[in-house]
């Protein structure tokens, strides 16, 4: 194995109680995951995070600073990139003894990702642990970076599990995925295959239409699934299908899980209202400096510190502090050594939030998660305004089928809309009323109709297409 294998400072040798890795379900999942290499890293991952839940916040800031400490060691000795940072800097790694100290370093950009990629290598690893990643590019900056090969994903997967244990997953759960995944079989009309000796239902978010969504919920319902897996984007054409026809929740399914986009108030309202069960939201990034989730208890979303460092900046770059401050999220993963990312501005937007709750997990909190950069709407006196603001959950929309904001140019947007068989010009006249109410008036709205609105090449529903530069942002809140 390479020299520094982070998964011992995941496992038992940072964990000062002395932890035996735990037993997992005893499932063919199980049996199947201890044949692989990468199992050890799940096992340890897995193990520490079913104890250090249960951490004050002391133990889990001292167990985060000696992973720290950990990484920046790793990265000086080799990373050449962060050898040349510390060195611009005037720094050695024992400047920076605690996450509050990572101010001494500058931020990196996706920018800088794309153009120091080579020099982001960690030299001690042997070419075959690099595993080359790339971002769907919703921020309009496509990036590549590497995981370490098995070991990253099998890591990820741990916190993962350790997720979904708070609504009660278990791998022996029949769970329906809605991913964006393209099924080959949907040449011949059949949108889903299982997976997982039968357990998923992966199903085709590329082919959900008005023709073929009772198919969809026709196999649904065969199948039973305790858990739907999904894009919010994707989940939402179901759940509005469902409402307008007057279709009963699943009865099997206990909890709706939704990463991977911002999860819209709107959103989890029509979810909760369709499936009558828990929404349960993640948030985390491609790549892997930052998890977060909801608990059993509260929609708020706790980081995980195991995982990795977050920050919240404001437009000056300078950090900013307590409850409801928001920000933009630059993180340090503190898992990932094959390839550090230090002090990573993610483009995300974020509020931060009281650090209790009633879970009884010490974990920091962020309140709510605004979305991406990308997600927001300018106005024509430069205000942001986010497009959680932007509540589409209206009856004023009942005749829309899709919509998606396109912007170009500051305070004017562009209102593509897929209309159904009732939508009248009443409806375009009370959308621009709502609409102007929403941007108080400093954003000028063209509608324009369409037959259809594109998916991203990931099987994602963009609901505003963002072309400004918004590099340097200042929020409307």
């Amino acid at each position: 194995m390479q020299s520094i294998d982070m998964s011992t400072s995941m496992g038992v040798r940072m964990n000062h109680r002395g932890l035996k890795p735990l037993r997992l379900e005893n499932s063919v999942t199980a049996r199947a995951l201890c044949i692989l290499p990468a199992y050890s890293a799940y096992q340890k991952t897995y193990a520490l995070l079913q104890e250090s839940q249960r951490w004050n916040r002391e133990e889990l800031a001292a167990h985060q600073a000696r992973a720290l400490l950990c990484l920046l060691d790793h990265a000086y000795e080799n990373v050449p990139y962060y050898r040349r940072v510390f060195q611009e800097q005037s720094l050695v790694p024992e400047d920076i003894q605690t996450p509050d100290d990572l101010v001494l370093l500058p931020f990196l950009t996706r920018e800088d990702l794309q153009t120091n990629l080579p020099d982001l290598k960690a030299q001690n690893y042997p070419e075959s642990a690099f595993e080359y990643v790339t971002t769907g590019g919703s921020t309009g900056i496509p990036v590549g970076f590497y995981y370490e090969k098995g070991v990253s994903r099998a890591r990820e997967w741990a916190f993962m599990k350790t997720q979904w244990d708070r609504v009660g997953y278990r791998f022996t759960d029949r769970c329906v995925v809605l991913r964006g995944y393209i099924v080959e079989s949907a040449k011949e009309g059949v949108y889903w295959k299982k997976t997982l000796c039968g357990r998923w239902l992966l199903m085709s978010s590329h082919h959900m239409t008005e023709e073929t969504l009772p198919a969809y919920i026709d196999r649904i319902k065969r199948f039973k699934p305790r858990f739907i897996q999904a894009y919010p984007s994707v989940a939402t054409i179901l759940a509005r299908y469902m409402r307008e026809h007057g279709i009963e929740p699943f009865p099997t399914v206990k909890a709706v899980l939704c990463g991977s986009e911002n999860l819209y108030p709107w959103q989890r309202d029509l979810l909760t209202e369709a499936f009558g069960c828990r929404v349960f939201s993640w948030y985390g990034n491609s790549e892997q400096t930052v998890l977060a989730g909801e608990c059993e208890e509260s929609s708020h979303y706790h980081i995980f510190p195991e995982y990795g460092i977050v920050e919240l900046i404001g437009r000056d770059g300078q950090p900013v502090q307590g409850p409801g401050a928001m920000g933009e999220v630059v993180t340090t993963n503190l898992t990932n050594f094959v390839c550090p990312l230090i002090r990573y501005r993610t483009m995300d937007v974020a509020v931060r939030g009281r650090d209790s709750c009633t879970c009884g997990r010490a974990y920091p909190m962020l309140e709510r998660v605004e979305g991406r950069l990308q997600e927001f709407i300018v106005t024509k006196n430069r205000r942001f305004i986010s497009m959680t603001a932007v509540n589409m959950h209206s009856d004023i929309f009942d005749n829309v089928a899709q919509f998606q904001f396109h912007q170009e140019k500051e305070g004017e947007t562009l209102l593509r809309i897929v209309k159904k068989p009732g939508y009248g010009d009443r409806d375009t006249e009370r959308i621009l009323r709502e609409l102007d109410r929403k941007f108080d008036g400093d954003v000028d709205v063209t509608i324009r109709f369409v037959d259809e609105i594109p998916r991203t090449r990931r099987g994602k529903y963009q609901f505003l297409i963002q072309e400004l530069p918004l590099g340097q942002w200042g929020i409307s809140v």
